[in-house]
């Protein structure tokens, strides 16, 4: 997951080829959806496993692999309130006693349910003001 302040390496802009210092709203929309997906699968391994760890996302590879720049804005925005919906969903059923369940990433950073969920919350918030300039 990206780091607190990091934004993302430069990516060509929606569709256009050219490259720019940011992602274009596309781009971040489509990593904000994969961002949702991805929290959404960690938080199922540590309710589902004992101490997992995480595989690793390489966000910026898959923005390329994935061609983010060339996806379809209106797929991508319903895609978005899909994975949105269904992560909170998902983080809004864990009962009080899972909540300190933990899990791990290859960096070593340690996470329980209750710590995901307050760097869930961060990460769009992150992005919804690189986006906006």
């Amino acid at each position: 997951m990206p780091t607190p302040g990091r934004r993302c390496s430069p990516a060509p802009t929606s569709r256009s080829g050219r490259t720019s210092r940011r992602w274009s709203a596309l781009e971040y929309a489509a990593h904000v959806r994969d961002v949702f997906r991805i929290f959404d699968v960690r938080l199922r391994l540590i309710l589902d496993e004992t101490d997992p760890l995480f595989p690793n996302w390489d966000q910026d590879e898959t923005a390329v692999s994935e061609r983010y720049n060339e996806q379809d804005p209106a797929e991508v925005a319903s895609e978005l309130r899909e994975a949105g919906a269904a992560v909170a969903a998902d983080f809004a059923a864990v009962a009080p006693e899972f909540r300190g369940r933990t899990g791990r990433r290859s960096d070593g950073a340690s996470f329980t349910v209750e710590s995901l969920a307050k760097y869930f919350v961060h990460d769009p918030i992150h992005h919804l003001h690189d986006v906006s300039g």
